[in-house]
């Protein structure tokens, strides 16, 4: 069975309970997805697993596809559309009866599971090391030149040079993010959106993954 989906950030709002408990949730519009390829074990992969693509409300040209990757959706005989968006995810079992060309939907949580998001952070482009790793400044006052410099960063004898990995100035975010310990709160089959408690990766509109807790 497929643990988890791929979906899109849409934003935040809030969520009333009946006796008017304000829960605040990120609306993720999950799927609907289809299989795209299904691997094997005992094929030439070595392992099971199933590529789902995201099937957004603007389906792409097979024009616009390059030749590999319409080569890719040939394979699947013709009955699944080209994705712009392409994710892999684990199978436990050999015995899997998902197929290529099955539908993935939201269907699959219910409120209350436990899940966590995959995606990618916010661009924050050059920053500091204050803004980028939490450095304290220094002091401001007595002629102090250096406030928000990042000190010393290598020794001058041995082995005088700056070690690899040293925590600096330079791109800040975009980078991939898995979140863990989130709730689902609300479950929207008909429109295809999750409502999740809790903070999720990314800006509106950036493409996440939700999987299931083990």
């Amino acid at each position: 069975m497929i643990n988890g989906i791929i979906g899109k950030k849409v934003g935040m709002t809030q969520i009333f309970a009946a006796d008017g408990t304000v829960t605040p949730v990120t609306v993720i519009k999950a799927g609907p997805c289809v299989v795209v390829q299904k691997k094997t074990a005992a094929g030439k992969d070595g392992y099971n697993a199933v590529q789902l693509g995201l099937v957004e409300e603007k389906p792409v040209k097979l024009k616009n596809v390059n030749k590999p990757m319409r080569g890719h959706f040939e394979k699947t005989g013709g009955g699944v559309p080209p994705t712009r968006v392409l994710k892999e995810f684990r199978l436990e079992d050999s015995a899997d009866p998902t197929n290529v060309g099955d539908k993935v939907l939201v269907d699959q949580f219910a409120d209350g599971d436990a899940i966590e998001v995959i995606g990618r952070s916010k661009g924050r482009g050059f920053a500091g090391t204050i803004k980028r790793h939490n450095f304290n400044r220094g002091p401001e006052s007595h002629g102090s030149m250096n406030v928000r410099a990042p000190g010393s960063i290598g020794a001058s004898a041995y082995p005088s040079r700056v070690i690899k990995g040293t925590r600096s100035s330079g791109h800040m975010g975009d980078v991939r993010v898995t979140v863990k310990g989130l709730t689902v709160a609300r479950v929207d089959v008909e429109n295809n959106l999750l409502m999740v408690r809790g903070a999720v990766p990314g800006a509106n509109g950036s493409v996440v993954i939700i999987k299931k807790k083990k």
